[in-house]
């Protein structure tokens, strides 16, 4: 049976373990730590896990451990688990979920050998509709990039890029769910100003991010339109769609994502010099 340690319970840890479990993998080869005890309890009734304090404990006999903690405490945890990693009889694949650590720097707390996968995961797993990205370290085989892909597809889509792209892929992905909940806000305020009551604005607001999204997802799925095309199926010429489109091109809102995206970039290549 497949053993998965956790570390971190927070909603990153939870989004994962609820993918995983509510895949079919036996709730019992599951072990999360977490400083937390109110944490894990909540997570050991809900879900029928094993729970703990210690990190140790969720690395001993792992196949996979995944870390889920903050970046600036990446490093402690994985100078804690190192020695346990290194006596277990399984190899151990260490899988980290934080933003800009890179392999290498993990791979130097670890013991030699040890195989890594780095992931950039998003908010939306939470709902099962997440987009990560992963890539592998030195010693990660096809075998384990492939399975890491498998376990993390529980929570929604799961890509392979080069480990030098997933810096772009936080600009993306990672931090691109905080864009689309800021232009929905954006079109919620709007309504308002253009006299629709707040619940109203909200709810229509709401509903079409949820279709505009669902028809590209369709289209990325079946080989059909993409958002060009779409977005164009939409503008009459002339029409009201064509004066807010051109609009906000006047209004400088390609712009304004390449520098937002671009800062995101630069952001995570400083935490991983860090």
């Amino acid at each position: 049976m497949t053993r998965i340690g956790i570390i971190g319970g927070g909603n990153i840890g939870e989004a994962l373990l609820s993918g995983i479990i509510g895949d079919g993998t036996d709730p019992k080869s599951v072990i999360v730590a977490d400083p937390t005890t109110a944490r894990l309890e909540q997570l050991k009734e809900t879900y029928g896990l094993v729970t703990t304090e210690d990190g140790q404990e969720a690395a001993d006999d792992a196949d996979y451990l995944f870390i889920c903690v903050k970046p600036d405490i990446v490093p402690t945890v994985l100078e804690s688990v190192s020695d346990v990693v290194e006596k277990n009889d399984t190899d151990t694949v260490v899988v980290s979920v934080a933003a800009g650590v890179t392999i290498a720097s993990m791979e130097a707390l670890l013991p030699a050998g040890t195989p890594v996968v780095r992931v950039m995961p998003n908010t939306p797993m939470l709902v099962g509709k997440g987009a990560s990205a992963i890539a592998g370290g030195r010693f990660a085989k096809a075998e384990h990039v492939d399975a890491v892909q498998e376990l993390m597809s529980a929570t929604g889509t799961v890509v392979k890029v080069k480990e030098k792209d997933i810096d772009a892929v936080t600009a993306v992905s990672g931090s691109g769910p905080a864009y689309f909940f800021m232009v929905t806000e954006a079109m919620i305020d709007a309504g308002v100003n253009l006299g629709l009551p707040r619940p109203l604005a909200q709810e229509l607001a709401i509903a079409t991010a949820e279709g505009a999204a669902t028809m590209m997802a369709n289209g990325q799925a079946e080989g059909g339109d993409d958002p060009v095309v779409l977005r164009t199926k939409v503008s009459s010429p002339g029409g009201t769609t064509s004066a807010a489109t051109r609009t906000l091109e006047e209004e400088g809102l390609r712009r304004a994502f390449y520098q937002a995206m671009e800062a995101c970039k630069k952001r995570s290549i400083e935490l991983g010099e860090g």
